[in-house]
């Protein structure tokens, strides 16, 4: 049977808009407000005022629940199938998560109230912190940041902070990464004032020993690495590369990103790291994406805690607070503890799962990324590139150069060829050191069945790939949306995200 996602002919809201329609019922101001507030307008100072009525759509209840319902028939979501998306670690979201954060003790609660008042929620961040510490092998954690990429931010913080105390600094100006690292990595090392060496990998896809001696040298800050790597190898030296490392006076930096295929079995701070960011949407089951909230604690081994960004919650014995006292913290990377509602979905995952469950975590997220690679690479026109035939872990990256080189139907034209079979495209031309990549982590939340769905969707592109390469160039036929002009798309001038924008887009027209 063939995919064929719903598609609507909706149009925005605003195109919508009735004037008068009314999708709301307050009670009469006549007899409720006025009564306690003989004026209410005059509660708000007159700078904060509103000069002119917001330009808000009209529509009625019903008419606002169609619209958002087809838009997510049109949409596709974990809650619908595999959602391959390499390092992404897209897995399923348990329901029972969302309940909990709801509880009125948890959701009215206010981070000004004063530590006495909020004592229970205070005890699950403190709480958390500490088991996060002991996954990751860490002394100490903070849940400040907001997201993975903010948790990655902070590490090479930390980083920076140490060597000024050092008076190190400005010698210290270069931060090394992989060839095969997340983008962020380098983005991150940038961004905090730092040069980005970059070091290649060996023929087994791993950190090339010998490049990574030459260079490190008193300029080195730190290393930032994620194990098994983007890959999906592990980094077999791990001991030696932190020897190196530290040997040169730098520190080195875990990317939480695969931590998946870690957990239960072995932690980044017993191979030598003294920095890690962890992705809680990742690895602890809090939903992923859509702009967020996303969690990204950071953890760093003792001799670091001084730089961890603040608050950090404490325990005094007596009572749970918030630690603001650490002089030579980063400082603060937004508002109070951290998004604390998807701190405690992870905090429920945990519970939940205990010690032996995030083990079996780890064992079915490798398992499927194994049972995965030893599937596809019988399909003709797919490779293993890098040490073929060697075990991975979370994630495996399919090269589609075969392919390309064959039909010419290229990576791109398989992904958007998936589409039309009711699967999530896998991560694309990425790593860049993967011809025609593939990156695939199937995680541990979906069967045998889901992932042989996939491989049969893959069988079929392939086979139409040999035999009608235009058909395959041409998907996806059956989605809402078919295929854009990703240039255009990306553009600052052609893209339009808000109402506003449409309608000064017209006006230019």
């Amino acid at each position: 049977m063939k995919f064929r996602q719903a598609k609507w002919n909706e149009p925005l809201i605003f195109e919508r808009s009735r004037v008068g329609a009314i999708g709301y019922s307050l009670p009469d101001p006549s007899k409720t407000i006025k009564k306690l507030l003989p004026n209410p307008l005059s509660t708000i100072p007159k700078n904060l005022r509103r000069k002119v009525q917001p330009s808000l759509p009209e529509l009625s209840e019903p008419e606002v629940v169609q619209h958002f319902t087809r838009l997510s028939q049109m949409n596709y979501s974990i809650d619908l199938g595999l959602y391959p998306l390499g390092s992404c670690t897209m897995k399923y979201n348990p329901p029972m998560n969302e309940e909990i954060i709801k509880d009125p003790n948890f959701a009215q609660a206010h981070p000004h109230q004063d530590c006495t008042t909020l004592q229970g929620i205070l005890k699950i961040l403190f709480e958390l912190q500490q088991w996060l510490s002991e996954i990751t092998g860490m002394d100490q954690h903070s849940l400040q940041p907001a997201a993975g990429a903010q948790g990655e931010l902070a590490g090479v913080l930390i980083i920076r902070a140490f060597h000024v105390d050092q008076g190190e600094l400005e010698i210290r100006r270069q931060i090394i990464v992989p060839d095969s690292a997340h983008g962020t990595n380098p983005a991150s090392a940038a961004m905090a004032g730092f040069d980005v060496v970059v070091v290649p990998s060996n023929k087994l896809g791993q950190i090339d020993i010998q490049a990574l001696e030459s260079a490190v040298s008193n300029q080195t800050a730190g290393l930032m690495l994620t194990n098994p790597n983007t890959l999906g190898l592990f980094e077999q030296e791990i001991e030696t590369i932190a020897s190196i490392v530290h040997k040169a006076g730098g520190l080195l930096y875990y990317d939480g990103a695969n931590l998946n295929a870690n957990l239960g079995r072995v932690r980044p701070g017993d191979m030598g790291f003294d920095i890690i960011h962890t992705n809680l949407h990742k690895t602890f089951a809090t939903p992923h994406g859509g702009g967020g909230p996303g969690a990204g604690p950071v953890g760093v081994k003792q001799r670091l805690a001084e730089y961890l960004p603040v608050p950090v919650i404490s325990f005094d014995g007596t009572q749970y607070y918030t630690d603001n006292a650490r002089p030579k913290s980063i400082g603060r990377l937004h508002g109070f503890h951290g998004n604390a509602a998807v701190l405690l979905k992870s905090y429920a995952y945990i519970i939940r799962m205990g010690w032996e469950g995030l083990h079996a975590v780890s064992n079915h997220a490798v398992l499927n990324a194994n049972y995965l690679m030893k599937k596809i690479e019988s399909i003709k026109g797919f490779s293993i590139p890098f040490a073929p035939g060697v075990w991975r872990k979370h994630e495996v990256v399919v090269s589609a150069k075969p392919l390309e080189r064959d039909t010419g139907v290229n990576a791109r034209d398989v992904a958007k060829a998936l589409l039309d079979r009711g699967l999530h495209a896998p991560t694309f031309y990425f790593p860049a050191i993967v011809e025609e990549a593939l990156m695939i982590e199937p995680t541990e939340t979906f069967s045998k069945a889901e992932l042989d769905r996939f491989i049969k969707a893959l069988t079929e592109i392939a086979e139409q790939a040999y035999s009608d390469p235009n058909l395959v160039r041409r998907a996806p036929q059956n989605t809402a949306i078919t295929r854009l002009d990703e240039v255009k798309a990306a553009h600052p001038r052609t893209m339009t995200l808000s109402w506003r924008m449409l309608q000064q887009r017209d006006q230019e027209i």
